[in-house]
């Protein structure tokens, strides 16, 4: 992968680009180095709580029949869950558009997420109002649940004091001590105009726009259309 060359560029161009890829290079480095830090977090606080949930069949085009489900279940065969807060409340019309396009991405990981840990979304909106959504998005790989007569959003803060919702992605364990909270997306904004980005790395969209000249820019995604592939 080092030392590459591309037609037409210039010796400046090339002087430049290696030192950024000695940067780059850092910056993979200090990432496994903030991962091992997570990985050897003290144990996190016991949940007293086996939050009771709602959601619908395995099929997103089907709203019944619906069941109860527990957290413990939202992990399956694994030790860790993975539970991303959905801003879409019941006072909002329509959901968050940034909370939509990162979903929009996750969707398509799922099914590999689920090969290592179990993953689901949750939104204090009815089950029924939270699949028809996931339809008319395309959603149909995320596991989705609904946290409407729990308070699990007021208590892993995907939701403050006033009932306004917030973007979380909260990491449970468990073992035979019973269920931990492991980690949570708590970073505050680096530098004046990024309140938005705790939840970057998980966000396929910034990564990409980071690569080009423009940046991301002060551009927002709002609710743009599913389009099917076209070549």
């Amino acid at each position: 992968m080092g030392n590459a060359h591309f037609p037409g560029e210039s010796p400046e161009y090339r002087a430049a680009r290696d030192a950024l890829t000695l940067a780059e290079t850092e910056l993979t480095r200090q990432i496994e180095e903030v991962a091992a830090l997570r990985r050897n977090l003290p144990p996190g606080g016991i949940v007293a709580d086996d939050y009771v949930f709602t959601e619908g069949p395995a099929d997103i085009t089907a709203d019944a029949p619906t069941r109860e489900v527990r957290l413990s279940a939202l992990f399956g065969d694994y030790d860790s869950l993975l539970l991303y807060s959905f801003m879409y409340g019941p006072e909002m019309s329509r959901p968050c558009p940034m909370c939509t396009s990162l979903l929009d991405g996750l969707d398509g990981a799922a099914p590999d997420i689920l090969q290592r840990a179990g993953f689901a979304v949750v939104a204090k909106s009815p089950i029924g109002r939270l699949r028809q959504y996931a339809r008319e998005r395309g959603w149909a790989n995320m596991r989705l649940v609904s946290s409407v007569g729990s308070t699990y959003n007021r208590d892993f803060r995907g939701e403050d004091e006033q009932g306004d919702q917030v973007s979380r992605m909260n990491v449970f364990t468990r073992d035979d001590g019973g269920i931990r909270h492991f980690w949570a997306t708590e970073q505050t904004a680096s530098l004046p105009g990024q309140e938005d980005r705790h939840v970057d790395m998980i966000w396929p969209l910034w990564n990409l726009l980071d690569l080009t000249p423009a940046g991301r820019g002060d551009w927002h995604p709002a609710y743009s259309p599913k389009r099917p592939v076209t070549r």
